[in-house]
Parts: structure tokens; C-alpha cells; sequence
């Protein structure tokens, strides 16, 4: 983060917020690498509330530096002109990714609007905050996919899938996730959007030790696959995903459709169609999602990958 860098955050910033977004939207994707000194920077708009994420320490002359710039942004007219209401800065590169609030009143918890669908958001208290932006164009094809269908959502987290599978006419989603406390989360995002709990199931387990009660609850026409890429002691993308795909087979109804999903910068897209091959042959690649503009890359396999698949019968 050298000093013209960070004058390229500010100024784009600047023009981010004089039309800012009407829904939740990422504001700055340094991550992506196409603003170099700015590769471990991430400005989000909560809104009302901006949320500016280190994912790697900077020099204390460096943090100086970028207060400053906050500072300034802060006082701007086209801030004043956008109606924020509070700065955050989360250091991503500490444990529990503390968030310091720069401007405003501290909160916990705050609500966001993406497709006019309503999810409850955590702040300040864990490392992510309950809705991962990047997936929007995913829960948007499991919106406009879902209608009638009986869809298993594994990793659910805060169920953002799951909301978008109930909102798009789902018959039913199960979703799995080991958090408990991030299946409730996901509970609190159905009833925000007034949807019929009795359609929604949620499974705090660990899936490789309940695959029975995940086999007998289907088979399902949609399953969903969205797991971190690693996560201590459950969790390991290059050992376990191969894991999940070769179960598909007993999973997917006739004709069932698979959303696949990594989001590991360092391995491509034929990590997964090449793992669907392998392990779940009846599957055909059918397409890979395009991610939002808001999330640019230099790199084409570097971002989200959310590839599509759709189980053949012999006659197909």
C-alpha cells in the first residue's frame, strides 16, 4: 500500500460512493490484482455502513497512511451525499479478524438487502460476516432454478442458498452445515424474507459422519455444494471435495443438477470437472457461472468458480 496506491483506493472510493449501490454491493476488489500495492484490500457497502478489510498487515506507517485517507473520504461531499452512516476497518490478518469502527456507533448485527431478498449480517465478531457478495450471481441461478424442485444445500452456512432456493418456488432445501449457530443465522434470513420454515430443514452435522440422514432425506433435483476451502480438522478442498462428488450418484434424482463451488484463487476449474468425471461419470459439465462485475480478476480461474452440472440418463 505505497502512498499513490492509496490515492487510487481514495479516488475510486470517491466515485463508488457519489451513485452508491441500493443493494448490499463490493464497492473495491483489490483481491482480484488489477490495482497493484492494493492486492490485500476489499471495500464493502453495507448500506450505510462501509467496510474497509485488511487481509494482509501493513506497516504502521502504511495503516497511518490509509486512516488518513478514511479520514478524508469521510469528510467528502459525495460521503455526505450517500448516506453512510458508519466506516468499519476489519484486520483480516489477525486472529478472530478484529473490526475497528472508525466512524459511527458500534452495532453486532445489521441487515442487508441483495435481489430485495432480506439476510442478517454479524459485525464485528467473526472473521466473515454472514453473506459472501461474490456469490450473488449463484444464489441468483438458484433463484430462477429452483421452482418445484427438492434441493440439498451442504455447507449451508447462513443458508443464503437456501433463501434464494425458498424465494425461487423450492418444494423443500435441507441444508447442512456443522455451525449450529450459523444455521440459526440461516433460520433468522427465512423468517426475515417471511418464508414457510416447514419447507426448510437444517442439519447441524459434520456430512462425512451423517451421510445416512442425508442419502434418506432425498433424493434431491438440486444439490449444492459451496465448502471452505479449508477448515481445521473437517475440511481440506484438494482431499475432501473429491469425497462429496462421488457420493452425487445417490444423492441426485433423474436429471438432478449440481451447483459445484470453490473459491480457491490457486486451483482452476478443472479441479471440479475433472473430479465430477472421475467420481460422478452420469455428470455433464453444463456451465460455469460468470461472477459479478464488481468482482474483477486478472486471472479468469482465479476468482469464485460456480460450475454447473446435470446428471444424463443413457437415453440423453
Amino acid at each position: 500500500m505505497n502512498p499513490q496506491a492509496l490515492s487510487t483506493l481514495h479516488d475510486h472510493l470517491l466515485d463508488a460512493l457519489a451513485n452508491p449501490p441500493e443493494e448490499t454491493r463490493r464497492l473495491f476488489h483489490g483481491r482480484g490484482r488489477c490495482w497493484p500495492g492494493l492486492e490485500q484490500v476489499t471495500v464493502d457497502w453495507l448500506q450505510g455502513l462501509v467496510l474497509v478489510s485488511l487481509f494482509k498487515e501493513p506497516s504502521p506507517a502504511q495503516l497511518d497512511d490509509l486512516q488518513l485517507r478514511l479520514e478524508n473520504l469521510v469528510r467528502s461531499d459525495a460521503w455526505d451525499r450517500s448516506g453512510a452512516q458508519a466506516l468499519l476497518l476489519q484486520h483480516r490478518y489477525l486472529p478472530l479478524s478484529p473490526t475497528e469502527w472508525l466512524l459511527g456507533e458500534a452495532v453486532e448485527q445489521w441487515t442487508l438487502v441483495e435481489g430485495g431478498l432480506k439476510y442478517r449480517i454479524d459485525l464485528g465478531r467473526k472473521q466473515n460476516n454472514g453473506l459472501f457478495l461474490d456469490m450473488r450471481y449463484g444464489r441468483d441461478w438458484v433463484r430462477a432454478n429452483a421452482r418445484g424442485q427438492r434441493v440439498l444445500n451442504l455447507f449451508a452456512y447462513t443458508c443464503g442458498f437456501s433463501v434464494a432456493a425458498i424465494e425461487g418456488g423450492a418444494e423443500r432445501v435441507v441444508n447442512l452445515d456443522m455451525s449450529r449457530a450459523a444455521l440459526s443465522r440461516g433460520r433468522d434470513n427465512h423468517r426475515l424474507n417471511g418464508h414457510d420454515l416447514g419447507k426448510v430443514a437444517f442439519l447441524g452435522h459434520d456430512l462425512f459422519k451423517s451421510w445416512g440422514k442425508v442419502i434418506n432425506g432425498g433424493p434431491y433435483d438440486l444439490v449444492i455444494i459451496d465448502p471452505p476451502s479449508f477448515q481445521k480438522g473437517s475440511f481440506l478442498l484438494t482431499k475432501d471435495y473429491q469425497r462429496v462428488l462421488r457420493r452425487l450418484p445417490e444423492l441426485l434424482a433423474a436429471q438432478g443438477t449440481v451447483l459445484a463451488c470453490m473459491n480457491d484463487p490457486s486451483i482452476g476449474p478443472d479441479f471440479l470437472i475433472e473430479g465430477v468425471t472421475q467420481e460422478a461419470p452420469g455428470l455433464r459439465f453444463e456451465q460455469r457461472l460468470e461472477n459479478p462485475p464488481e468482482f474483477p480478476d486478472n486471472d479468469a480461474n482465479g476468482g469464485l468458480k460456480a460450475l454447473v452440472f446435470r446428471l444424463h440418463t443413457s437415453a440423453d
